[in-house]
C-alpha cells in the first residue's frame, strides 16, 4: 500500500499532525506499507521551509525514504524560492496535480 499526505495547511497542529501520521505509517510492521510521500502547498509549505519549526521532523522522515514535494506556485505566490526550502525537498509545478497524479498511480490520499 502507499500513502499521500497533503499537507496544505498553516495550521501547526494540524502540519504536526500529518508529520506524525507520516512517521507512523513509515513505522508500521505490519510490512504493508510500501510508500509514503508528501505534498506540501499553501500554508503547509511552512513546514518545509529551511529554519522552520518542522525542519527535523520533515528532514528525519526524509532521511528514512520519504519523499516530500514542495508545490512551485505556493512558492511563486508567497515570494518564496526553491532555496528556501529545506535541503532535499523536490519541487512540483502544481501541489494538487502531483496529489491526483499519485492518487492514480495508486496512493492512498491522506490530509489530517
Amino acid at each position: 500500500m502507499q500513502s499521500v499526505i497533503h499537507l496544505i495547511s498553516g495550521d501547526e497542529s494540524e502540519q504536526k499532525t500529518a508529520l506524525a501520521i507520516a512517521r507512523n505509517l513509515l513505522d508500521d510492521e505490519s510490512g504493508t506499507i510500501d510508500d509514503v510521500a508528501v505534498v506540501a502547498q499553501a500554508g503547509g509549505i511552512e513546514a518545509v521551509t529551511a529554519g522552520g519549526e518542522r525542519e527535523e521532523q520533515v528532514q528525519s522522515l526524509m532521511d528514512d525514504g520519504v519523499p516530500f514535494k514542495a508545490c512551485s506556485n505556493t512558492l511563486d505566490v508567497m515570494n518564496l524560492d526553491e532555496s528556501d526550502l529545506i535541503d532535499g525537498i523536490e519541487t512540483v509545478p502544481e501541489g494538487a496535480v502531483e496529489v491526483t497524479r499519485l492518487e492514480n498511480e495508486g496512493y492512498a490520499y491522506m490530509r489530517p
